[in-house]
């Protein structure tokens, strides 16, 4: 089953802190998970600076800066993984390396229907 780790943290911790992570070490991980079989896909983010928002109301096309949500974790990057369960999902996001700064929201992804 597919499941989709999204990355949260605060900007300014992401990468300040001194247990922050670098690149290297995310890119490591998700090469060990690629070795695994378990990776789908994976990236990081730009700053929530350059995030748009779009929207379409009543057939009118809305254009915001910023994400959706003003939240203190802004979305810094995603896993796409297969797992077996929920459970294992669980501990390979455990080991996403920004999880120790920020956290992971680990989602099911849902088949579109025919």
């Amino acid at each position: 089953m597919k499941y989709l780790c999204l990355v949260y943290g605060e900007e300014d911790k992401l990468h300040a802190l001194p247990e922050s992570p670098k690149d290297d070490e995310c890119r490591a991980y998700a090469d060990t998970l690629r070795t695994q079989g378990r990776m789908i896909a994976g990236e990081a983010l730009e700053p929530v600076r350059t995030a748009i928002t779009v929207r379409v109301r009543g057939g009118r096309l809305s254009v915001t800066d910023g994400p959706f949500a003003g939240t203190k974790e802004p979305l810094a990057g995603f896993y796409l993984i297969e797992a077996r369960d929920l459970n294992e999902a669980i501990q390979v996001a455990s080991k996403i390396p920004p999880a120790h700064v920020g956290s992971i929201e680990v989602r099911p992804v849902r088949p579109w229907q025919s």
